[in-house]
């Protein structure tokens, strides 16, 4: 999602200026603006059984470039940045990180819609490349908004269009990750999607097990599920086959995966470990307050 959020960040940028102020009164402002480090080298996450990932696009805007969110990451022991550009690949190389999964086409164009095929294709095939080159495994992709396609066409659609770019995923091993999305919330541009069309985990579920590729799996993004769909551990056991990659982020609101949400995230993760889930999970979280005590708390939280 990482190019449809420009106009989120550039609010969000506004928008925490006066966080950063006060965060500089009491000591850690010039830390957030500058990328240092400081105090004990001990990682956050030191259980390592949930390789957690920061989601570029939430917390740039808080961090003064690419090199300081990269120490960020490595402070907070999170071995990845993903949906950030393939520009920045070797800045992540060179902190020792990788990207979980790459950014590709934006939720607002997909498979449901055949004259978007052309486009969708073309841009997954141009990251699945720069994909091998630097090592990054898996790519997100969307149905697309619904703009008055019947779901079951949309559906169908998403099968014949799928089919044609997954043999070039499976050829390069590198997974296409389907997102599901949420379509309740409409109270700001990324904590909801209305209109999407792959707005439930099974109708997305359905066209990956149609597709039938080892290649196509599901982006289960904790969030979305809660609000659409609920019952989060008993999908993670039904659906575990399917699982791609992960997302958090603290319900209702979208913030942090605090006490103020409804979101049980230890117990999820347990779920996620009991299935045998070795893939990325990314913090996905907008931040509401101060961003490294956000992080910290989530990396904690989902450290089990």
């Amino acid at each position: 999602m990482s190019e449809s959020a420009s106009s989120f960040v550039n609010h969000s940028n506004r928008l925490n200026r006066r966080n950063l102020m006060l965060s500089a009164a009491t000591g850690l402002g010039a830390g957030l603006l500058t990328g240092q480090v400081t105090g004990d080298d001990t990682p956050v996450a030191t259980q390592g059984r949930i390789r957690q990932s920061l989601v570029h696009w939430c917390y740039r805007p808080h961090f003064k470039d690419v090199d300081a969110l990269c120490r960020e990451a490595v402070r907070l022991g999170c071995p990845s940045i993903e949906l950030i550009g393939p520009e920045h690949w070797p800045t992540l190389k060179k902190h020792g990180l990788t990207c979980a999964i790459s950014g590709s086409h934006g939720f607002p164009t997909g498979f449901n819609n055949p004259d978007e095929w052309e486009q969708c294709i073309a841009r997954l095939k141009e990251r699945i490349e720069q994909c091998v080159e630097f090592g990054v495994k898996r790519v997100i992709t969307f149905t697309g908004m619904a703009n008055g396609i019947d779901p079951e066409e949309g559906a169908d659609n998403c099968v014949a269009g799928l089919k044609q770019i997954v043999g070039f995923a499976e050829k390069h091993n590198v997974t296409l990750c389907l997102e599901m999305l949420n379509t309740r919330d409409d109270s700001h541009p990324m904590k909801g999607h209305p209109g999407y069309q792959g707005n439930h985990t099974e109708y997305c579920i359905d066209i990956i097990r149609r597709v039938d590729s080892e290649h196509l799996k599901l982006l289960f993004d904790i969030y979305h599920v809660q609000i659409m769909d609920g019952d989060v551990i008993r999908r993670i056991h039904q659906h575990k086959d399917y699982l791609g990659h992960i997302h958090t982020a603290g319900n209702p609101g979208r913030g942090e995966l605090n006490d103020d949400q409804e979101i049980n995230y230890p117990a999820v993760m347990k779920a996620l470990l009991e299935v045998g889930y070795d893939g990325y999970v990314g913090q996905e979280f907008i931040p509401t307050g101060d961003v490294r005590a956000g992080l910290e708390q989530a990396v904690r939280l989902c450290d089990v």
